[in-house]
């Protein structure tokens, strides 16, 4: 009686699913078929599996050499704060690393190497993986990373990893002469944790760039003494909310119905409701809706 191969229930290579009895046109459908997925290059996991950090560093693992350490969005991705855009959840980006000292710079299909000064607080290791600290890994994206992608980096470290203000100012002089430490200093007093997805630290920054008053994050629309919605940007003394649909929140059938609901009920009691969507980041759709926020906000001043 033949047997039915099984994957590995911990991330795993093509080598591992072949030893373990799958063809690779077996394995082929079953990617294409979203029972498994690629998490990074070369590196794959059941559907099922939890997107865990012990998971991730097991993922990470497998494309490590020993003198390497995981940094930037790699980095981010093994502590759970989403910096990938949407484009390259589909199209992997390079494993982000840095070696150390005495090593050269690696070299392979599917890694970004290169050099960096680390301390040793810099570091710690995850699942057996060396990895930049989330204060660490947080300030150098704040560097690196484009201004919007920037602040929600720093968001989402603050919300998820729980770094503080007080700490990322307290490591700002030794990011001095550093390529965008300019943008650091600028982004670090705007983070916020309260800001629950990248969509919305993209939607703030564009508004706060605009110059515009600073809304109130996850402000909650009370009636009758009791909470009822949640807004994720509001101005609650205009009656102006800007909200951000996500689209892994806001696609079902389900949930657009429950969004017009809602909206209808914000509408009926006085409310202006901006939405805001990943399509609406362009340039020119920037410009046209904080022409409608910033007309909304005169009206109802």
């Amino acid at each position: 009686m033949m047997r039915t191969p099984k994957l590995p229930n911990v991330p795993f290579r093509w080598p591992d699913a072949e030893r373990a009895g799958f063809t690779r046109w077996h394995f082929r459908q079953l990617v294409e078929n979203g029972h498994v997925r690629q998490v990074l290059h070369g590196v794959y996991q059941t559907a099922d599996l939890p997107c865990t950090i012990e998971n991730r560093s097991r993922a990470a693992a497998l494309v490590l050499n020993s003198f390497e350490v995981l940094r930037d969005r790699t980095a981010a991705w093994v502590h759970d704060v989403d910096t990938f855009e949407y484009r390259e959840l589909e199209i992997l980006p390079p494993v982000e690393t840095s070696v150390l000292r005495g090593h050269t710079r690696t070299r392979r299909t599917g890694c970004a190497g290169g050099h960096r000064d680390l301390a040793f607080r810099d570091v710690i290791v995850l699942g057996g993986v060396p990895v930049t600290t989330p204060l660490r890994t947080a300030l150098d994206l704040g560097c690196k990373l484009s201004r919007s992608s920037a602040l929600a980096a720093l968001d989402g470290f603050m919300r998820v990893q729980g770094i503080t203000r007080e700490q990322m100012e307290a490591e700002l002089p030794r990011y001095r002469r550093r390529r965008g430490v300019v943008q650091l200093r600028q982004l670090v007093p705007l983070a916020d944790p309260r800001a629950e997805s990248p969509g919305e630290s993209w939607t703030r920054i564009a508004i706060l760039d605009a110059g515009l008053p600073a809304p109130q994050l996850q402000h909650w629309v009370c009636e009758g003494g009791r909470k009822v919605f949640r807004l994720d940007l509001a101005y609650p003394l205009s009656r102006v909310a800007v909200e951000y649909d996500g689209r892994e929140f806001h696609d079902s059938p389900e949930r657009r119905a429950a969004d017009r609901k809602r909206r209808k009920w914000l509408t009926d009691r006085g409310w202006t409701v901006i939405v805001v969507d990943k399509d609406m980041l362009t340039a020119a759709a920037v410009a046209q809706w904080l022409g409608g926020l910033r007309t909304a906000l005169q009206i109802a001043g």
